[in-house]
Protein backbone atom coordinates (compact mmCIF):
# COMPACT_ATOMS: atom_id res chain seq x y z
CA UNK A 1 0.00 0.00 0.00
CA UNK A 2 0.88 3.56 -0.94
CA UNK A 3 0.67 5.63 1.97
CA UNK A 4 1.58 9.31 0.81
CA UNK A 5 0.67 11.83 2.16
CA UNK A 6 0.58 15.46 0.79
CA UNK A 7 1.23 19.02 2.73
CA UNK A 8 -0.79 21.78 1.30
CA UNK A 9 -0.10 25.46 3.08
CA UNK A 10 -3.04 27.45 1.39
CA UNK A 11 -2.98 31.26 2.77
CA UNK A 12 -5.53 33.81 2.20
CA UNK A 13 -4.78 37.67 2.87
CA UNK A 14 -8.70 37.96 3.56
CA UNK A 15 -8.48 41.88 5.03
CA UNK A 16 -7.33 42.98 8.46
CA UNK A 17 -9.73 43.43 11.91
CA UNK A 18 -8.55 45.93 13.69
CA UNK A 19 -5.83 47.42 10.94
CA UNK A 20 -3.52 44.37 9.26
CA UNK A 21 -2.73 43.18 12.57
CA UNK A 22 -5.01 39.98 13.34
CA UNK A 23 -8.38 38.27 11.65
CA UNK A 24 -11.68 38.52 13.28
CA UNK A 25 -12.55 35.79 15.65
CA UNK A 26 -15.55 34.77 13.59
CA UNK A 27 -13.85 33.97 10.44
CA UNK A 28 -11.20 31.81 12.17
CA UNK A 29 -13.64 30.12 13.69
CA UNK A 30 -15.56 29.60 10.27
CA UNK A 31 -12.26 28.48 8.39
CA UNK A 32 -12.35 25.47 11.64
CA UNK A 33 -15.91 24.33 11.12
CA UNK A 34 -15.48 24.16 7.11
CA UNK A 35 -11.94 22.00 8.15
CA UNK A 36 -13.89 20.43 10.77
CA UNK A 37 -16.53 18.86 8.01
CA UNK A 38 -13.81 17.93 5.75
CA UNK A 39 -11.71 16.10 7.95
CA UNK A 40 -11.58 12.94 7.84
CA UNK A 41 -13.44 12.95 4.20
CA UNK A 42 -10.82 15.24 2.23
CA UNK A 43 -7.96 15.68 5.17
CA UNK A 44 -6.24 13.33 7.09
CA UNK A 45 -5.52 15.93 9.58
CA UNK A 46 -5.77 20.18 9.53
CA UNK A 47 -4.49 23.13 11.62
CA UNK A 48 -6.00 26.86 10.94
CA UNK A 49 -3.61 29.76 11.79
CA UNK A 50 -3.52 33.38 11.86
CA UNK A 51 -0.12 35.82 10.66
CA UNK A 52 -1.52 39.07 10.75
CA UNK A 53 -4.60 39.78 8.66
CA UNK A 54 -3.54 35.97 7.07
CA UNK A 55 -5.85 32.81 7.11
CA UNK A 56 -3.53 30.12 6.73
CA UNK A 57 -4.88 26.69 6.20
CA UNK A 58 -2.23 23.62 6.87
CA UNK A 59 -3.92 20.49 5.46
CA UNK A 60 -2.72 16.78 5.19
CA UNK A 61 -4.30 14.44 2.88
CA UNK A 62 -3.98 11.48 0.40
CA UNK A 63 -5.12 13.81 -2.86
CA UNK A 64 -1.92 14.87 -4.26
CA UNK A 65 -0.25 18.09 -5.36
CA UNK A 66 -2.13 20.63 -7.19
CA UNK A 67 -5.63 18.93 -6.16
CA UNK A 68 -9.32 20.77 -7.09
CA UNK A 69 -10.98 19.56 -4.13
CA UNK A 70 -8.34 20.55 -1.46
CA UNK A 71 -8.31 23.97 -3.71
CA UNK A 72 -12.15 24.33 -3.81
CA UNK A 73 -12.23 23.48 -0.07
CA UNK A 74 -9.99 26.39 0.78
CA UNK A 75 -11.87 28.59 -1.98
CA UNK A 76 -14.98 27.97 -0.38
CA UNK A 77 -13.96 28.41 3.28
CA UNK A 78 -12.46 32.24 2.50
CA UNK A 79 -15.27 33.22 -0.05
CA UNK A 80 -17.85 35.56 1.66
CA UNK A 81 -21.13 32.79 2.83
Amino acid sequence: MDAKITVSVIKADIGGFVGHSSVHPCLMERANECMQKAAGDLLVDYHVASVGDDINLILTHRLGVDNEQIHSLAWNTFKSP
